[in-house]
């Protein structure tokens, strides 16, 4: 890095960690004074004029280069260990449209990813089998076709959104509410490890930052934000996915809903958001045509579904499998009997289902239940 930028990366990361400076007054300075630097030199009367209290303009005069040797730290710590400034190329411009974007981020992985057609897939930290497996299917097809999917890490659907990512070989990305030296839920840790290497941790917050509960809005915006669209797979009315949702249409985005059965309780938020006007979702194809003029020249082919009739009718069907699709018969059942009449656990079934699945063995009809689908 040059002088100026070291300056400049230095001035930004010490806003982020001046005492009373939140987003919105940095992205007011920001716009005004047109850079970290200009604020951080800038004398108390342009502050003031810029209508910085007494109180802000002392806390920023008096701030010790030591404030920041926490994130230098970090940063230095592996190559893949990125701050991107405002200005700076690589920050994802449907970010920097938003107003009261923030000033830079911490990006821990590829940050090419940022630049890729993005979807957010968000919903319930208490998904159902079913949700789980309904967000794990849509994102693995998603990035399958090239579309990087951004969740928040948290439990349920946000997890099993970035696990069919994954799964795909395809791009994540994890937008985190505290520093990006913490992995908040730890039963995540494996995952965010994965994703790191793979796709990419992203966070507006500074190293060390713990989680509070006034910080995962300000993630839910980020996460919209970077997206073309939010599609909500399961959500109580008081999901905190809602939020994610909302932010969406007021920064112009795509909604989308999955919806469920009218006894599912979290299928309630979903509802609502479908009632006020967001894409009821049946399948990846719905999104796809949605947002067809905005992914012109980046999807890639759909992945051959292998034909169960030349592959002698399934033959490269683990024993597993075939077992499924023994105890479906030719019935169309619910997730719940599939998982009591199989004796498997709640991830084996998911799994197994999404193999049948994307081989054109099984479907899941719009009533949720599945059936096999037999050669003729």
């Amino acid at each position: 890095m040059t002088g100026g930028a070291v300056a400049a990366r230095d001035a930004a990361l010490t806003l982020l960690r001046t005492p009373g400076l939140g987003p919105v007054t940095l992205a007011k300075l920001h716009a005004r004074l047109g850079s970290a630097e200009a604020i951080v030199n800038a004398r108390p009367g342009v502050l003031r004029d810029a209508g910085l209290s007494e109180a802000r303009i002392n806390a920023l005069q008096q701030a010790d280069a030591g404030l920041i040797a926490p994130d230098l730290a970090w940063l230095a710590a592996g190559p893949d260990r990125h701050i991107l400034l405002f200005d700076d190329a690589r920050y994802p411009e449907r970010l920097r449209q938003t107003p009261g974007a923030p000033l830079l981020l911490f990006v821990h992985g590829d940050p090419d990813w940022l630049a890729m057609p993005q979807l957010a897939i968000v919903g319930s930290r208490s998904a159902t089998p079913q949700g789980a497996l309904n967000a794990r299917s849509f994102a693995e097809a998603l990035a399958a076709r090239g579309i990087t999917i951004v969740s928040g890490l948290a439990l349920g659907i946000d997890g099993a959104a970035h696990e069919g990512a994954l799964a795909a070989k395809g791009g994540t990305v994890a937008v985190c509410a505290t520093g990006l030296d913490r992995v908040y839920p730890a039963r995540h840790q494996a995952l965010a490890r994965q994703i790191a290497a793979e796709g990419a941790l992203v966070s507006e917050f500074p190293i060390g930052t713990v989680p509070q509960q006034g910080f995962f809005p300000r993630r839910n915006r980020v996460i919209s934000a970077l997206s073309l669209g939010v599609l909500v797979v399961e959500a109580a009315r008081e999901s905190g996915s809602l939020i994610t949702a909302r932010f969406a249409m007021e920064q112009g985005r795509e909604v989308f809903a999955i919806p469920g059965s009218i006894h599912n309780p979290q299928a309630r938020g979903c509802h609502a958001l479908i009632r006020q006007g967001a894409k009821l979702v049946e399948s990846v194809d719905d999104i796809l045509e949605e947002l067809a003029p905005q992914l012109v020249g980046h999807l890639r082919d759909a992945p051959a579904v292998p034909d169960a009739e030349a592959n002698g009718g399934g033959e490269a069907l683990t024993p597993e499998a075939d077992a499924l699709l023994a105890v479906l018969g030719d019935e169309a059942l619910e997730f719940d009997t599939l998982l009591a009449r199989s004796g498997a656990s709640v991830a084996t079934l998911s799994a197994q289902l999404l193999t049948l699945e994307l081989s054109g063995r099984v479907v899941q009809g719009a009533d949720g239940r599945y059936r096999a689908l037999r050669g003729t």
